[in-house]
């Protein structure tokens, strides 16, 4: 997509330099991308902790299930010998 955009001259030169990036659309699609990046994590760091809707009890049988789904261990030489 074609846009055209005025931006300050300062700040996409410290941009350019400090990444190392070579043009002005690198520069301006890295900080699009972090962007996304930064507000998806913000938004995962704020549903931490909730349990995504779940009670107290729903995690505790979910631990219960996958516990009493678990293979056995095989029996290794330790425990044949004793």
């Amino acid at each position: 997509m074609r846009s055209t955009i005025d931006l300050p001259d300062s700040l996409l030169t410290d941009a350019m330099e400090l990444t190392g990036l070579k043009t002005k659309r690198e520069v301006v699609t890295l900080a699009l991308e972090e962007l996304v990046r930064k507000r998806r994590l913000d938004d995962l760091r704020s549903m931490f902790g909730k349990g995504f809707g779940l009670t107290q009890e729903d995690l505790e049988e979910m631990r219960r299930d996958e516990y009493d789904d678990a293979p056995t261990a095989a029996p290794t030489p330790e425990r044949a010998a004793s």
